[in-house]
């Protein structure tokens, strides 16, 4: 059993782990692994690399990802791309090709089955934790753990002027990164693509924390979030502006 293995788009934390994870697995099984080397693009110009249980056993603490990736899409040069991608598909003699990838890169992967029929496994990559059917996606803890740590040094200059902290964070169309990190620093307030946004609520907490002598506040908001209404965003925008530029300023001491 000869499996091919590629990583393609945005680097994720837990790349090369899951590369040791599927050549240990294959080798166990008697198959060998050939890594495609950066993504699609690999595939179309035969770029590979041999992967052993010995070459990827101490790879586990590297970030990245040792086969390298691209944005390379073969359907936008079908004519050329596409014809090279499968010209080598069969030339390495494959019997299975992984995909480590995103939206686009796990696009392609299932193209290439419903349009050739090649024997495709697609390994969802995404720290925004958006998948059906799983606890966890892999890059979703060390993304955590970046937003807690980036707040907890945010949380000091909050402090010491006495100001509120909003931060965005990843998620796209979900919000798992925001409610887990925003529990995790204790947040005042945690604003999630699912539920859309209530700013009178929001302001009233702040405004609660504050006359009970909190001197700062943290708002984590996911890059997803909406309003229910644009009429009532730009009512409610001015009634939070109002609150953090006047009477919501906290006091100095």
């Amino acid at each position: 059993m000869n499996v091919g293995l590629l990583t393609g788009g945005g680097d994720c934390p837990g790349l090369n782990a899951v590369i040791r994870a599927v050549v240990r697995r294959i080798s166990n099984a008697g198959g060998h692994c050939l890594g495609i080397i950066e993504g699609w693009r690999g595939l179309v110009r035969n770029l590979t690399t041999p992967l052993s249980v010995e070459q990827t056993d101490d790879i586990v603490g590297l970030g990245g990802t040792i086969l390298g990736s691209s944005r390379t899409n073969p359907y936008k040069n079908p004519e050329t791309d596409l014809i090279a991608l499968r010209e080598n598909f069969g030339a390495l003699r494959l019997d299975a090709l992984v995909v480590i990838g995103g939206d686009d890169t796990l696009g392609v992967a299932v193209r290439l089955y419903n349009d050739f029929q090649l024997p495709v496994v697609g390994i969802p990559k995404t720290i925004d934790n958006d998948l059906a059917l799983a606890d966890f996606s892999f890059g979703f803890d060390t993304a955590i753990n970046v937003v807690t740590e980036a707040v907890d040094r945010l949380r000091t200059t909050a402090l010491s002027h006495r100001r509120i902290m909003v931060v965005e964070t990843m998620g796209r169309n979900a919000g798992w990164i925001a409610c887990f990190a925003g529990m995790a620093v204790g947040a005042d307030y945690i604003l999630v693509p699912e539920v859309p946004i209530d700013l009178p609520h929001l302001v009233g907490v702040l405004t609660r924390r504050r006359a009970a002598g909190k001197k700062c506040g943290l708002v984590i908001v996911a890059e997803g979030a909406k309003f229910r209404l644009f009429r009532f965003l730009v009512r409610a925008s001015r009634d939070l502006w109002a609150f953090l530029l006047g009477e919501g300023r906290f006091p100095r001491h």
